[in-house]
């Protein structure tokens, strides 16, 4: 029977996002009747907080897991993988912030504005999208509306938060050795230094010259938009920011497409701001996309070196919209759909 308060279980309720989860959760009084902190025994025992309750984190196992009606996983692809046989026997959903079941065939990978009747086929786990995949796809799913889309191309300037805190922290200690003017510490967590720098590698490379987020960004976008021959590039790149990650889009469209039809189809895009006055230097940045669930989309111009073509740039929270947001948004699509 479909519960409107269901009892609610959190992997990774330690982590970055599982932070956030938290914290968008309560911004949206999500209706829960029991909610279960979860990570791995190192950070069992830890108190978070939740609607002014403070809450014991307990080990990631088959009894505290048992009882739950909708388990948010927020760790690695492995944990997804262990958790997800036991969750789904248990008649649960278990909504995956990882890439572990993104690309299979029976699991929705789902953005609420975008294709929430997906919804409609899930077998027990839908996947969210990474975290530059989904305001490129609203973006686009707003577009297509006015013209199909023909060809995709995307740089992206992704923050160390979409790394981890180790991250965070790597950035942090090598801005403040740059700011004393000391030795910056040599990198571990990035190939590279990234304070003061760029880096062209998100993911490992795979055997054609791309990598793993790249690949990620191509095949979760065809399967969103239920395009699966979209010819789609990407080129993924770390930069030193702490939250928000932003996109420079080329697209091109099989027809025309004019601009002020674009301007109007993303200005009625759920989820999506319009963000355009370049004239006066308004456009999207990541830090005033921080702390915010939409999408937002500026710097339209036509794209003169192909026929209807378009260029825009787009920014996002990667930890509310890019993770925490999108999940409990699916949770309350369930909800509203008696799925749950």
């Amino acid at each position: 029977m479909p519960k409107s308060q269901p009892n609610v279980a959190v992997i990774g309720a330690t982590g970055a996002v599982g932070d956030v989860f938290l914290r968008v959760a309560a911004e949206r009084r999500f209706p829960l009747s029991r909610l279960r902190l979860l990570a791995t025994a190192r950070s069992a025992g830890k108190q978070l907080h939740y609607g002014g309750e403070s809450i014991t984190v307990e080990e990631t196992n088959e009894e505290n897991l048992r009882g739950a009606d909708l388990v948010f996983c927020s760790a690695t692809s492995a944990a997804s993988r262990e958790w997800a046989p036991f969750i789904t026997s248990q008649g649960a959903i278990m909504i995956d912030d990882g890439s572990a079941f993104r690309m299979q065939a029976n699991v929705p990978l789902v953005i609420p504005e975008v294709n929430a009747d997906d919804l409609a086929w899930e077998e027990g786990i839908i996947s969210i999208p990474n975290c530059t995949t989904t305001p490129l796809a609203m973006a686009l799913h707003a577009m297509r509306q006015v013209a199909p889309l023909k060809r995709v191309t995307v740089a992206t300037y992704q923050a160390t938060s979409g790394t981890g805190a180790a991250a965070v922290e790597e950035l942090r200690s090598q801005l403040r050795a740059y700011g004393r003017g000391e030795p910056i510490p040599a990198p571990s967590v990035y190939p590279h230094q990234i304070a003061m720098n760029v880096i062209p590698q998100v993911d490992v490379f795979g055997e054609d010259g791309y990598t793993a987020e790249e690949a990620k960004m191509m095949n979760e976008t065809r399967k969103i938009l239920h395009l699966p021959e979209l010819p789609f590039s990407a080129t993924c790149v770390r930069v030193p920011t702490v939250i928000g990650h932003a996109e420079a889009v080329q697209v091109e469209f099989s027809s025309a497409a004019a601009l002020n039809d674009i301007r109007e189809a993303l200005s009625k895009q759920p989820g999506v701001v319009v963000m355009d006055e370049p004239s006066k230097s308004i456009y999207p940045t990541p830090l005033n996309s921080e702390g915010d669930d939409r999408a937002f989309v500026g710097r339209l111009r036509l794209d003169p070196s192909v026929e209807f073509g378009l260029a825009f740039w787009v920014a996002t929270d990667n930890l509310r919209k890019g993770a925490a947001t999108n999940a409990i948004q699916i949770a309350e699509e369930l909800i509203k759909r008696g799925r749950l």
